[in-house]
């Protein structure tokens, strides 16, 4: 290419090294398909091509890691000898490391049918037991081999390639010109080691917007899916303990046929009759849906007095918690049925962890919905329902007629109207997820709502006394009430409405000062960054009720699906609510975990108990009262809460990477 000779040799010494290292990761990535292919499975251009960027995107940030030493003159290998020798040593490395993980991920596939991922470094703790099965099962001297012969046919083409840039004069020009093409050239490897254009870079969730498992592991490049996984690979569980609870944990969740060999968590429901008309379902999950920010708690400010009305008609839980604080935990909890336990990121940015059963499936015959006003690349949960939920069509902010408001997209109103309009185009049945997201910093309600919407003004006094920060708060709350209040106007004028179950339930709640409805614990403990309100709403079919009994986002879909007497199989740690077989049912509890105070408790409809996962400090606490006395006082409750709590943050642990899909 003639037009490269005009450009500096440290350029074109660069970008050589990328071509080459890209050549070899295309090239492996054709030997993982082919090799690991049915035979019936044709070849897949969209899966390469998705390859081909993430190979680009990790080549760039090398060739950064390259080109931004080597511009001082002390490291450019052109202008010192030293750092020539430096380059010759280091590069070859880096192409022996490339080669190492591409060997590893190979035959981690063929082991566990998973890409490489950190998880791979626990088999350092057990390295002679690994290494003789290693040895056992795959041909160490040839890999070996195929090591030194690469690294020794790179390391030789390297000094060949170095040496004749180096014996080439450097161009004539002004340094001016020079410098104008190194920016530009670092700036194109900054652009593309993001990976794509848009507001977050290209991650490991993305490969599986391709809703094929194999499509998506062949796409995957082993560097993204190791290091993306690294920091969360800590996160493992203790078999051992695993075990020590099984017992507990499969009474608990009534196993029929227990074995703790095989640790089967799997409970299967089937319904005594089935209904003739497969009702719509729309579930939206609530952005920061605190219950004692609501009118459903008693608060006089009276936020959200028309979702109190419609609780009036629905199947009402005033007890329901979130097992987690945040929005990616609770998306999680809900969908996967498990507590998302990570204690450093969150399970959906763990890509060990990509494979989920979720009940949704169950409702055979649906058509799945996402709903989401901003970008779905958040925590990578757009890869978490791409990949678990069949079939998925997932609507983003590019996707809706009305125009972002701020960070998180279009504004909830049009996002939830939109919505039902896109639904009421479906003739077959759906299953809708819409997910909001304006009861959120910064607190934005559009300027077009102003004249429907009218803000309020409360004193600072009565906002602290009833735990709200300020007036924005307060407002963005209220407007959440708005939102709900234009969307069911809507939706009651779709022709589906009549037979679609509406299920509301916060995300999350957010820690404050609750006291002036609630009990002290709540305040004190920090429930209320759990405590959510949840409503199935079906008029016709669900009778009103007001159920003041605990349960858990984990319950959510079980119960969904024992109102609509829906068969299902499943392994997660939600309960069927009116499943009367259920023992738990007479005795319920819900798991929390607090990661910033790294605790672990479960709330029962009279206690809440905590463990200190560093400190190993405990705490029973009546959340009807205002005991807050000696856990001693209870020794029973202690004991048999603090077992729950282990075992199942154990299990939590366990099934986060043994809860994979089911046929």
């Amino acid at each position: 290419m003639p037009y490269l000779s005009k450009l500096p040799r440290l350029v074109r010494w660069v970008v050589g090294v990328m071509f080459f290292f890209l050549v070899v990761m295309m090239a492996y990535r054709f030997v993982f398909f082919y090799h690991f292919r049915t035979e019936a499975r044709p070849f897949s251009g969209t899966a390469f091509w998705l390859g081909f960027r993430y190979d680009l995107k990790f080549m760039a940030m090398m060739g950064l890691g390259i080109f931004i030493p080597s511009v001082f003159p002390f490291l450019n290998p052109f202008n010192s000898k030293l750092a020539s020798r430096f380059w010759k040593i280091m590069v070859p490395v880096a192409f022996l490391v490339l080669l190492v993980f591409l060997i590893a991920d190979f035959y981690h596939y063929d082991y566990l049918h998973q890409k490489l991922n950190a998880t791979v470094l626990n088999f350092l703790a057990d390295a002679g037991i690994s290494f003789s099965m290693m040895q056992e099962s795959y041909p160490l001297g040839w890999i070996l081999l195929v090591l030194v012969a690469g690294l020794f046919l790179f390391s030789w083409w390297h000094n060949r390639y170095l040496s004749l840039l180096r014996n080439n004069p450097a161009l004539p020009g002004k340094k001016k010109r020079r410098v104008i093409i190194f920016l530009v050239f670092g700036l194109l490897l900054g652009i593309s080691s993001f990976g794509k254009l848009g507001q977050f870079p290209l991650r490991w969730s993305d490969a599986f917007l391709l809703q094929d498992d194999f499509k998506s592991n062949t796409a995957l490049n082993p560097l993204q899916t190791f290091f993306s996984s690294l920091k969360v690979r800590s996160n493992s569980y203790n078999l051992a303990q695993v075990k020590k609870y099984y017992p507990l944990i499969s009474q608990w969740l009534d196993v029929k046929n227990p074995d703790s060999s095989s640790l089967n968590y799997e409970r299967v429901y089937q319904p005594s009759d089935t209904l003739l008309q497969k009702p719509n379902i729309i579930l939206v999950i609530c952005e920061s849906f605190s219950m004692y920010k609501s009118s459903m708690s008693g608060n006089p400010l009276n936020t959200t007095p028309y979702f109190n009305e419609l609780c009036k008609q629905g199947l009402f839980f005033d007890r329901c918690f979130s097992p987690a604080f945040g929005t990616a935990r609770g998306v999680w909890a809900t969908v996967t049925g498990l507590p998302d336990v990570e204690e450093i990121s969150t399970a959906s940015r763990n890509p060990a962890a990509v494979n989920q059963h979720t009940l949704i499936n169950a409702f055979k015959g649906y058509e799945h919905y996402y709903f989401l006003g901003g970008n779905p690349t958040w925590a990578n949960i757009q890869g978490l329902l791409s990949n678990n939920i069949s079939g998925l069509k997932m609507y983003s902010q590019p996707d809706f007629k009305a125009q972002k408001i701020d960070v998180w997209g279009v504004s909830d109103k049009n996002l939830l109207l939109e919505s039902a309009g896109i639904l009421a185009k479906e003739t077959k049945p759906f299953f809708a997820i819409i997910q909001t997201a304006d009861n959120h910093r910064p607190y934005t309600i559009p300027e077009e709502d102003l004249s429907q919407f009218q803000k309020k003004v409360v004193s600072d006094s009565l906002l602290e006394k009833f735990g709200f920060e300020s007036n924005a708060e307060y407002n963005a709350f209220r407007y959440t009430d708005f939102c709900f209040e234009q969307f069911m106007t809507r939706a009651s004028q779709m022709p589906y409405y009549k037979n679609t179950l509406f299920v509301f339930i916060g995300d999350h709640g957010i820690r404050g000062n609750a006291r002036g409805v609630l009990p002290p614990a709540y305040t004190s403990e920090g429930l209320t960054a759990e405590h959510v309100p949840l409503l199935y709403f079906f008029p016709g079919f669900i009778p009103p009720k007001r159920i003041h009994e605990v349960c858990s986002q984990l319950d959510l879909l079980p119960t969904l699906a024992g109102i609509l007497h829906q068969p299902y199989r499943y392994s997660g740690l939600g309960r069927n609510m009116f499943d009367s077989t259920d023992d738990r049912n007479r005795d319920p509890y819900a798991f929390i975990i607090d990661h910033d105070l790294k605790t672990i408790g479960v709330v029962s409809d009279s206690f809440y108990f905590w463990h200190n996962l560093r400190s190993g400090m405990e705490k029973l606490v009546s959340i009807l009262d205002n005991s807050t006395g000696n856990i001693t006082n209870y020794p029973v409750k202690r004991e048999k809460m603090k077992d729950l709590t282990l075992g199942l943050y154990e299990t939590s642990r366990y099934l986060l990477l043994h809860n994979q899909k089911k046929n």
